[in-house]
């Protein structure tokens, strides 16, 4: 090994030993092979939204949507991703984190509660999320079985919890009502160029990180979720590519009706991406549906129930979603969605002209034009419709908590995201 004749003079007073030096060099090897295989990422996720009409107190709710950034610009995101991705080895590892700061990052819902005392929970971090952290294993059972330890993207969803990813500014309804995150382990499996499979367990449906289901479940109740995708392969022409996938998360979670926390979950979701005789034009299409069980619970259960007794409530969510992209040339590409969504009254916020709370249909229409004109730089300029479909009055001016004004909502957003 060389040294440098610092270090060698400091060697020849006794003042540090060669030996020593060697070692201090040998772990910072280490910690720098270790560094290096590391990849940072991210994006940086801005808009402006113009919600049509005077007072947008009940402005559309879907995911990352609502009064807050109506009429206004908006930092919506910042995102950060630390990965070591998996290599070809049979015992390979690795791990990743993506971080969200900024306004969305509290909508994710992912914070962890804090706590002092006797466990007494006294708030939670603002602006900030951990959307992922997780260690990734390969171990080498069959083709190889890849397992996710700690926090990780839920199975179900056509579209991306990834602002970069999606394929439109704003979220679809059934976005809004699929699980994003969980807690726990979850294994991937390729059985064939043409079949794999996911299957996992996590501690609840929801995004809160270590969130337990005692005392309100027993200590060995958790949350399954499982998938299986099937994909074209190349003989199948202008088909090949093109994939069906499915998936299923049951569980409790703590945030899925509006007067209690303790709801067991089954969403249910089935969709498909195909290419198309046209090289440009690739089609989607996605249904799920969402059944809420109430478990029973007394008045005395936390002060959650205002009525005295017990009772059981259940209520259910249901999307069809349609999806087409046409690339209009190397820079420019056309993206649309068409949705029809229904929530029974137990879920939906809508409010009747008695503020009584009552089933809601929404039909949702949303065009985009997206324009990468920079590089590293997605720019979009989209236009959303919401049309109450059951006759009552969901959107526009009117007290919070109280009825709207409208029966559509309209929508013109730009979008610009700077990724890295």
């Amino acid at each position: 090994m060389k040294y440098n004749k610092w270090t060698l003079g400091l060697a020849a007073v006794g003042a540090v030993s060669l030996a020593s030096v060697a070692q201090a060099d040998e772990k910072q090897g280490t910690v720098m092979n270790a560094v290096s295989s590391t990849v940072l990422s991210g994006y940086v996720d801005t808009s402006a939204q113009w919600n049509m009409g005077s007072d947008q107190t009940h402005a559309p709710g879907y995911k990352y949507g609502g009064p807050s950034k109506a009429d206004g610009f908006n930092l919506d995101v910042v995102k950060l991703t630390l990965e070591k991705a998996l290599d070809e080895t049979d015992w390979a590892a690795g791990y990743k984190v993506d971080l969200l700061f900024g306004p969305d990052a509290n909508v994710f819902g992912s914070s962890s509660p804090v706590t002092v005392g006797n466990n007494t929970k006294v708030g939670t971090v603002q602006d900030f999320a951990i959307k992922q952290a997780y260690v990734a294993l390969r171990a080498p059972v069959g083709n190889g079985i890849d397992f996710k330890v700690g926090v990780f993207d839920s199975v179900v969803g056509y579209e991306s919890t990834e602002a970069d990813k999606d394929p439109n500014f704003t979220r679809s309804w059934a976005h809004t009502f699929e699980p994003s995150t969980h807690t726990g382990v979850l294994g991937t499996y390729q059985l064939t160029k043409m079949i794999g499979f996911s299957f996992g367990i996590a501690d609840t449906f929801g995004p809160q990180i270590n969130q337990e289901t005692a005392p309100v479940k027993s200590d060995s109740y958790k949350t399954y979720l499982g998938s299986i995708s099937l994909t074209a392969p190349d003989s199948m022409g202008f088909l090949a590519g093109s994939s069906v996938y499915a998936g299923v998360v049951s569980g409790l979670n703590g945030n899925a009706l509006k007067t209690a926390t303790t709801a067991d979950q089954t969403s249910l979701y089935a969709g498909v991406t195909l290419a198309t005789p046209i090289t440009a034009l690739r089609l989607g299409a996605a249904y799920d549906y969402a059944a809420v069980g109430h478990q029973t619970l007394t008045a005395n259960n936390g002060g959650l129930l205002p009525l005295s007794g017990s009772f059981v409530q259940n209520g259910y969510f249901n999307a069809v979603s349609g999806y087409a992209t046409y690339q209009l040339t190397e820079k420019a590409s056309l993206h649309g969605r068409l949705e029809y969504a229904t929530l029974s009254s137990q879920i939906a916020t809508y409010l009747d002209e008695n503020g009584t709370a009552i089933a809601s249909k929404d039909l949702s229409l949303t065009t985009t034009l997206q324009y990468d004109l920079w590089k590293n730089v997605i720019s979009r300029l989209e236009l959303r419709w919401d049309h109450a479909a059951d006759g009552h009055d969901a959107f526009g001016q009117g007290v919070a908590g109280g009825t709207g004004t409208l029966k559509n909502s309209f929508i013109l957003a730009a979008n610009v995201i700077y990724k890295f």
